[in-house]
């Protein structure tokens, strides 16, 4: 069977929402409608098989610097195949292609990303993610999902050429938080 990643289409919604509200249905992810897939469709990708949708994810920006993956879901029968790595993958790279510098995701499956690159991190190290729509969900009280983040800029402290201060600093003032809300290792509390 040929595997097709590209980008998904309004053809596709249908297909995307199947696999996404089916887990829902098992409590495994939330559900969505075709108006949030609508929203977000140019950062969605699927994968087809035969004509048929069988995998999917997307990628939600959270702030100019921060973007999270999002619905990543692969049909039952291909669980264990390599397609949710294959997906993920793809999104890692357009993520670094459109410029963004981390990339979050929440997930039950935290050996997955761990396995991708993705470290586990504290909840509030997603402080946007956490105001963007974690406040709507019926999951908040009791949440259960594990956050991952990775660092797309390989990893380097970048220097701010005006004051000479580690830029992180700046990148957190631009995204609205204060650093006594960050756990970085220069936060002084």
């Amino acid at each position: 069977m040929s595997i097709d990643i590209r980008p998904a289409t309004t053809t596709d919604i249908e297909g995307v929402l199947t696999i996404i509200n089916r887990y829902a249905e098992e409590n495994l992810m939330l559900p969505r409608t075709a108006a949030q897939i609508q929203r977000v469709l140019s950062r969605f990708l699927v994968a087809e098989a035969d004509g048929q949708i069988v995998g999917c994810g997307s990628l939600v920006e959270l702030t100019p610097r921060l973007v999270e993956l999002r619905s990543l879901a692969v049909v039952p029968e291909l669980r264990g195949t390599g397609l949710g790595r294959q997906l993920v993958e793809a999104l890692v790279a357009q993520a670094r292609e459109i410029g963004y510098e981390q990339l979050c995701a929440l997930t039950l499956n935290e050996g997955f990303f761990n396995r991708l690159g993705f470290p586990t991190v504290d909840r509030w190290d997603l402080s946007p993610k956490i105001w963007h729509e974690c406040i709507y969900c019926p999951k908040l009280a009791a949440c259960d999902e594990i956050p991952v983040l990775m660092n797309l800029t390989e990893g380097e402290i970048a220097l701010d050429t005006r004051t000479g201060q580690d830029d992180r600093v700046r990148r957190i003032a631009d995204c609205g938080l204060r650093i006594a809300d960050c756990h970085l290792p220069f936060a002084r509390q």
